[in-house]
């Protein structure tokens, strides 16, 4: 018994693994060029009034973060090791603009912040199209063959 609780706790992050690479969502590689794709030329900063809206990390190196549900940046923080771990961020700026070089992500360790060295705009209308044709569905006819006949009364 002893021997079969410890084999069920070996293969739990196995079949939730699995079950995680099933759930259809797009890996970190694949957002990451998606919203390469969809940004555009760097800028030097970027005016930001309020907190962020929503924000993910596509890696140790860069982070998308919405200042609005329609406007979304993507920041270059080489070396930020926290950034995938961490549960919040924050920005720093200098009256309402935060520029690169100059202005850090914080990812929560008061001792490590990420100085911004490229902000791109994204443009988010770009992104969800992008987003909609990983999800099309690829259709087949069914094979014939394999289909029973209808039951008859």
């Amino acid at each position: 018994m002893k021997h079969l609780r410890m084999f069920a706790w070996l293969a739990l992050p196995m079949v939730l693994g699995a079950c995680a690479s099933l759930s259809g969502r797009p890996s970190e590689q694949q957002r990451r060029a998606d919203y390469e794709a969809a940004a555009g030329p760097a800028q030097t900063s970027f005016r930001f009034y309020n907190s962020l809206w929503s924000w993910e990390p596509l890696g140790t190196d860069l982070v998308v973060v919405y200042a609005r549900p329609n406007q979304a940046w993507l920041l270059d923080v080489p070396g930020c090791i926290d950034l995938p771990f961490t549960n919040a961020i924050g920005l720093t700026s200098n009256l309402h603009q935060v520029s690169v070089g100059f202005d850090k992500v914080l990812t929560g360790r008061r001792d490590f912040p990420c100085t911004i060295t490229r902000i791109r705009p994204v443009d988010v209308a770009k992104l969800k199209q992008a987003e909609v044709a990983h999800r099309t569905v690829q259709e087949k006819p069914r094979d014939t063959a394999t289909v029973p006949p209808p039951a008859s009364r």
